[in-house]
């Protein structure tokens, strides 16, 4: 567990930082190669790599970013803009 907030602060760019190197990487060649998973030799899931990318990277942390507004908000914490101002905010301000 981390011991301070700046852990996992410098946990999250570096893990950004190493997701950007590698999707910079990829080619479309690469990108457009189906990507299966397999359980015991069957195939459970056959997508483009680029599609996996979408559901796994980005899908995941929209989901975990509305999770954190929600938490946010039963705190009683003002949400900040996340794309763009929040509801919170006065929208006619």
């Amino acid at each position: 567990m981390p011991a301070e907030t700046a852990e996992i602060v410098e946990a999250f760019t570096t893990g950004l930082a190493t997701a950007k190197r590698i999707l910079n990487e990829l080619d479309d060649a690469t990108a457009t190669r189906t990507w299966k998973l397999t359980m015991g030799g069957k195939e459970l899931l056959s997508v483009p790599r680029i599609a996996f990318v979408r559901m796994v990277l980005l899908n995941h942390s929209y989901h975990h970013r509305g999770q954190l507004s929600v938490y946010l908000r039963l705190l009683d914490v003002p949400v900040p803009p996340i794309y763009g101002r929040s509801a919170d905010e006065d929208p006619f301000a």
